[in-house]
């Protein structure tokens, strides 16, 4: 038998299980980073746990699961505050095409710990611009210091201005290069197995920035390794028009033309998806991550997140990149994604339940994974808690799970990945914070003023 945890006395465990479990006092025993039993004290082992944890005062959720950021874009927050998608990037570029390698961990190790105190156990991250010898490595050098459960998306443009594409021509790539690189990163980094904390997907970045071809050649590499699929898609209008002039068919129908589709992908935003698209996405399995706070910020508009969950469809939460969102705090993205179903007149257009089971079993799902987002037996050990005796909450205690997504985004009190707590009392516990956040407002101010 290996290490044991009895976590107890919680104020209230939300399994997220398939019977959706709800239990005052509820209880976890894990051994070896993975769940034995959850429920009541009545149904936790006989044998004694090596150490015993007492919660109750907190609301137990499964770790919530992040499908879609860019984190190197925390080091340029708060810049083209008033524009829309196509501007915005055409503002940054020049930006982010000084990234050196440093800058590439420093902004991943603080995206995550941000992520992290949020609540979050598993992230994406869609890394797609590679500058002066910055790698994909270079972030999954931080995910593996800081202890987050992790896909690394190897991102790539390689259609600029000259050839009728969005980025500048210095941030591109050569598609024969993409793909070499992308083999090496999977034959080096991904782990097929159950409880993995690292995988690699394969995610050419956009369809303004990519040829069909690369498309092509990139599900066709994936699936040779059996890895999973991920790029941006109908993110607002000026991205239709695009694959209209471009390629002559809506977003929906060139993912399925170039092998986009299926129970191995998922697209970001998916803003602009009409029903027909989206009936096509429930039928491959293909999933969709919705990133309600930046399609705010850049003014792209509300997806559909009602008719894509209505339909079948695979739906979890991301919070897109950090300078399109300026903030890493996914338990603040159900709140939004529930909010944003409303505001067209339908009250009851999204729940606080079904909001934080896209932020969890919906994510998981997204991903490919069967052994997170709910708190059962078989899973891993990742799960967050949050205080329930703060300000933010009073007035809420007859409800508190509910109260996770109405009131006030709370920051996670204790959060375990894979039996490992890494926050505690509110804390990162494997990151020195203020050194952090003091090097990463260095890098951050040096590559803004392109010192």
């Amino acid at each position: 038998m290996g290490k044991t945890l009895l976590i107890e006395d919680i104020g209230l465990l939300a399994t997220m299980d398939d019977a959706g479990r709800e239990v005052r006092g509820g209880a976890l025993f894990i051994e070896d980073g993975v769940i034995v039993a959850a429920g009541t004290v009545g149904d936790m082992p006989e044998r004694p746990a090596d150490e015993t944890i007492r919660l109750p005062d907190h609301v137990v959720i499964p770790g919530l699961v992040n499908t879609h950021h860019h984190m190197y874009q925390s080091l340029t927050r708060c810049i083209a505050q008033d524009r829309e998608l196509f501007a915005w990037l055409r503002a940054l570029y020049p930006i982010w095409a000084r990234l050196r390698p440093a800058d590439i961990t420093v902004s991943a190790k603080l995206a995550m710990g941000e992520l992290m105190l949020s609540g979050c156990t598993t992230s994406s991250d869609h890394l797609y611009i590679f500058p002066n010898g910055c790698r994909l490595d270079d972030e999954i050098e931080a995910a593996q210091e800081i202890g987050i459960r992790f896909h690394a998306a190897r991102g790539s443009m390689s259609v600029g201005e000259k050839n009728g594409g969005l980025p500048p021509d210095s941030v591109v790539e050569a598609e024969e290069q993409i793909l070499h690189d992308t083999q090496r990163l999977i034959e080096a980094y991904h782990d097929p197995g159950r409880f993995a904390m690292l995988r690699v997907v394969v995610a050419p970045c956009s369809p303004f920035s990519v040829s069909q071809n690369l498309m092509r050649e990139s599900a066709a590499l994936a699936r040779s390794y059996g890895v999973r699929l991920h790029t941006h898609l109908a993110e607002n209008s000026n991205d239709v028009a695009y694959s209209l002039e471009k390629f002559g068919v809506l977003p929906g129908d060139y993912a399925r033309e170039v092998n986009w589709v299926g129970d191995d992908v998922w697209h970001a935003h998916c803003v602009c998806l009409n029903e027909r698209e989206i009936g096509v996405f429930a039928r491959t399995g293909t999933g969709i991550c919705h990133c309600p706070s930046s399609n705010m910020r850049l003014a792209s508009g509300i997806a559909p997140v009602r008719k894509m969950l209505d339909s079948g469809v695979k739906v979890g939460l991301g919070v897109d990149g950090s300078a399109s969102n300026d903030s890493g705090h996914l338990l603040d993205e159900a709140r939004h994604a529930m909010l944003l179903q409303r505001v067209n007149g339908n009250p009851a257009g999204l729940s606080a339940r079904e909001a934080l089971h896209m932020a969890t079993r919906g994510g998981a799902a997204v991903l490919g994974r069967d052994d997170i987002g709910q708190l059962a037996p078989g899973m891993a050990a990742d799960c967050a808690a949050y205080r329930l005796d703060t300000l933010g909450f009073a007035g809420a205690q007859h409800d508190p799970l509910a109260a996770l997504v109405f009131c006030r985004p709370q920051n996670a009190d204790w959060v375990m990945v894979q039996g490992r707590t890494v926050v505690k009392d509110g804390h990162l516990t494997t990151v020195d914070t203020p050194a952090l956040i003091a090097k990463h407002n260095r890098r951050s101010t040096a590559l803004i003023r392109g010192d």
